[in-house]
C-alpha cells in the first residue's frame, strides 16, 4: 500500500485523547463519539498501540469482530472493532463496514496473523523470548505458538525477573542472538524497572536486548476479565501473593501450589485469541517477536 495514503501524525492541534481515555470506552460508553463504518482502505489509527493502517478486512474472531489494519509497510495488525480508535485525529467507534468491499477474509491463528497453509516448523533461531515464569511462557504459547514456531522462536521462562542480569551475561547477546523479554510490573518506580535498566547496560545489550513489560502485577491480569464474569480483577494487598489473593477473592481454591496450577488451567482456559487479551501486553508481544525476527 502507497504511503502516500497514509496522513501524518496528529497535529498539536488535535484534542488531548489518550490510550487510556478510548480504550476505556470498549467496556463503558463515556464519551459520546462517532461511528465509523471500518470500509475498505479507510485509514485509522489504534490509540493505545499507535498503529496506523488502512482497512484491508473486517471479521469475526473469538466471539468478537476485529478489523485488521495494514501500515504503510505493508505490515497486518488486528484489533478487537469498537472504540479506542482515531480518524483524522478525532475519536470514532469503528463499526462493521457498509459495504461488501472489504478483501476476502483469510483464516488466522490465534493471535490474528494470517495462518500460512501446510507450513512447517522452522529450525530455532539462536535468538530468544524470555518471559517471568511458566504462566506467562503458557499464555504467550496458547495465542503465539503457531507464529513462533514458524518464525523458529523459542519462548524461556526466567522463574523470575531477579536473576535477569546475570541470564543475559551468560547468553551473550549478538547481532544473530537477540534476546527480547516480557516482565510483569514494568512501571515506573518498580523493582523490575531497575532490573531491567541494569540488564539494558551488560555487554552486547545494545541492539541486541529489548525489555518490555506490561503493568500488570502478574500476567493473570492480562486477561480480560469479563472472561469470568468480573468487571475487573480485584486489588490484592501488596503483603499478600497476587496469586493467592485472587484466587481467595473469587472464591476459589486457593490453599496449596496445586490450588495456584489449578486456577490458572481454568483462567488460561477461557482464552482463545488475542481478543481476549488486553491491548497492553498484545503490543509488547508483537514487538518482541518483531525485534527477535528481524533478519540481518
Amino acid at each position: 500500500m502507497s504511503a502516500s495514503h497514509f496522513p501524518s501524525r496528529r497535529s498539536s492541534s488535535s484534542p488531548g485523547w489518550g490510550a487510556q481515555d478510548l480504550s476505556s470506552l470498549r467496556a463503558s460508553q463515556q464519551i459520546t463519539v462517532p461511528p465509523l463504518p471500518a470500509d475498505h482502505g479507510t485509514v485509522i489509527e489504534e490509540v493505545e498501540s499507535g498503529w496506523v493502517g488502512a482497512v484491508v478486512s473486517v471479521e469475526a474472531s473469538g466471539g468478537v469482530h476485529v478489523v485488521s489494519l495494514e501500515d504503510r509497510m505493508g505490515r497486518v495488525r488486528s484489533f478487537p472493532l469498537g472504540y479506542g480508535f482515531l480518524y483524522e485525529g478525532q475519536p470514532v467507534e469503528l463499526t462493521p463496514p457498509t459495504s461488501r468491499t472489504a478483501a476476502p477474509v483469510p483464516t488466522r491463528t490465534a493471535s490474528g496473523s494470517v495462518a500460512v497453509a501446510d507450513a512447517r516448523a522452522r529450525v530455532a533461531r539462536a535468538s530468544r523470548i524470555w518471559v517471568e515464569g511458566t504462566h506467562d511462557a503458557e499464555l504467550v504459547e496458547k495465542v503465539w505458538g503457531e507464529d513462533l514456531r514458524i518464525e523458529g522462536i523459542v519462548v524461556e521462562p526466567l522463574h523470575g525477573a531477579d536473576d535477569l542480569l546475570a541470564a543475559v551475561r551468560e547468553f551473550q547477546p549478538g547481532p544473530r542472538r537477540r534476546v527480547g523479554v516480557l516482565l510483569d510490573h514494568l512501571v515506573p518506580g518498580s523493582k523490575e524497572t531497575r532490573i531491567a535498566q541494569e540488564a539494558m547496560q551488560a555487554s552486547g545489550a545494545r541492539g541486541n536486548l529489548l525489555v518490555l513489560g506490561h503493568p500488570y502485577v502478574d500476567v493473570w491480569q492480562a486477561v480480560k476479565p469479563h472472561l469470568l464474569g468480573l468487571r475487573r480483577w480485584p486489588d490484592i494487598p501488596r503483603s499478600e501473593d497476587i496469586k493467592v489473593g485472587t484466587l481467595k477473592a473469587l472464591g476459589w481454591p486457593h490453599a496449596q501450589q496445586r490450588d495456584i496450577a489449578q486456577g490458572w488451567k481454568r483462567i488460561l482456559g477461557q482464552v482463545t485469541s488475542y481478543a481476549d487479551l488486553e491491548p497492553s501486553l498484545l503490543g509488547r508481544v508483537e514487538e518482541l517477536i518483531d525485534f527477535v525476527t528481524v533478519e540481518d
